[in-house]
């Protein structure tokens, strides 16, 4: 069987005054459920559907773990990640489709 590839990703509001980080197997599909308000929850809630990090692995396993890591770090670890992957925060989901 083979491994299903994973990306964890990071998406904000039009502020940046909230960051959520997500696990997924398709980047795509999932950034465009958060941007067309597809699901109830947090990101529906808080408008955080701007793309402004994300990490690809070779398997869904690997990514949940990070996905854990990233989730139990501090804000400010989280926004240097942000900046070292793209300083504009630009909202970069033009770029992966």
């Amino acid at each position: 069987m083979k491994n299903k590839q994973g990306y964890i990703y990071i998406v904000t509001n039009y502020t940046h005054s909230v960051v959520y980080i997500g696990v997924t197997s398709n980047l795509t599909a999932r950034i465009f459920q958060h941007k067309h308000k597809v699901a109830e929850g947090f990101t529906n809630k808080y408008n955080v559907n701007h793309l402004v990090y994300y990490e690809v692995y070779d398997n869904i396993v690997d990514a949940i773990a990070r996905e854990k890591y990233l989730k139990g770090k501090t804000r400010k670890y989280k926004n240097e990640l942000i900046n070292k992957f793209n300083p504009e925060w630009k909202d970069l989901y033009e770029d992966i489709i």
